[in-house]
């Protein structure tokens, strides 16, 4: 475990840049959900983020659907969701709830939808896109998730998108609260970074992070809203995560082993991100139009992912599971 690095005081640095100075002052409070509702307010779609690099988004599509031009939750809707009506899905920490809002678009699919999150300001924006849609089959809750009801035997579908791995005993969550309100045969369905727990990399993942790095020459590793180069990648300090998100991978390592134990599997596809993550952190701004070169700088760092992943398991997962109770 790591309680500080070098990285904490760089990378604060570049988020006062790239995020402005109250967003930064905004971590100075002892309330741990007002810490962590800030790392969500509006500024958090500014910032260069890796997922959004077309060719990684192609990338995961592949892995998970075979096919580049298909995302997750068209494969989602196409294959496991075609011949399903009447459908009742509660989706937990659902931020701005697009996914959710493109399955309530499928309303012989879906009867209702519910999404919980605290972050009240994204679901006013959600739900102000579903009312642009007409979409009545959808509903918006700002709770705390300790202060949500857990109907027995209520939800056909339990759905966590980049949300399961923000809440803590992550066993305990699976095992009764989950299990309980899904329906016997009851699905969970999660596309969920599932690494280590607060981002406490093993060496020889941060070693292969820094391999990574080094495949993209200088001139694509100014940092964004800077002329600063990315060089190295020393790992992040227990310390800032806390300070910045308490909720941020807070007991993300368990993910997996809880799933397994307590839930059979229909169907998983790892998608990696173990390297990509970290080592395109910052510096994705390069990577969203592309020429032949940057192309081919991606192209090298995928197969150096691949490689990796021969003998790691990955740090994303896409995976439909069925309650075994």
């Amino acid at each position: 475990m790591r309680l500080i690095t070098l990285d904490d005081f760089i990378d604060t640095y570049f988020k006062i840049k790239q995020r402005g100075k109250q967003f930064f002052f905004s971590k100075f409070t002892l309330n741990r959900e007002k810490r962590t509702k800030s790392a969500f307010n509006d500024s958090s779609f500014i910032s260069s983020n890796f997922w959004s690099i077309p060719m990684v988004n192609e990338r995961w599509n592949f892995l998970i659907s075979g096919n580049k031009n298909k995302n997750y939750l068209d494969f989602l809707k196409d294959n496991f969701l075609k011949d399903k009506t009447e459908l009742r899905l509660l989706s937990l920490g659902s931020g701005i709830s697009n996914p959710e809002i493109e399955l309530a678009k499928k309303s012989l699919i879906f009867k209702e939808i519910v999404c919980v999150d605290i972050a009240t300001n994204l679901l006013k924006k959600a739900a102000k896109k579903a009312s642009e849609n007409n979409l009545t089959n959808i509903t918006f809750i700002a709770k705390n998730i300790n202060e949500f009801d857990f109907k027995e035997n209520d939800f056909d579908i339990v759905f966590f998108k980049s949300s399961l791995h923000h809440f803590n005993n992550i066993d305990l969550l699976l095992s009764k609260q989950i299990k309980k309100t899904l329906k016997p045969n009851g699905f969970l369905i999660i596309n969920e970074f599932v690494g280590a727990t607060r981002y406490q990399f093993s060496r020889n993942q941060i070693k292969n992070i820094n391999e990574t790095i080094k495949l993209i020459p200088k001139k694509f590793r100014t940092r964004y809203k800077t002329s600063i180069h990315k060089n190295k990648y020393r790992g992040v300090g227990l310390f800032r995560m806390i300070m910045a998100d308490p909720s941020e991978c807070v007991d993300s390592s368990s993910i997996m082993p809880s799933i397994h134990k307590h839930y059979k599997v229909v169907l998983e596809k790892p998608y990696g991100g173990n390297l990509l993550m970290s080592a395109l952190r910052d510096i994705s701004h390069h990577f969203f139009n592309l020429d032949k070169e940057k192309k081919e700088v991606l192209e090298k760092v995928f197969l150096f992912e691949d490689n990796y992943l021969l003998s790691n398991s990955s740090d994303f997962v896409f995976g439909i599971y069925q309650n075994n109770s």
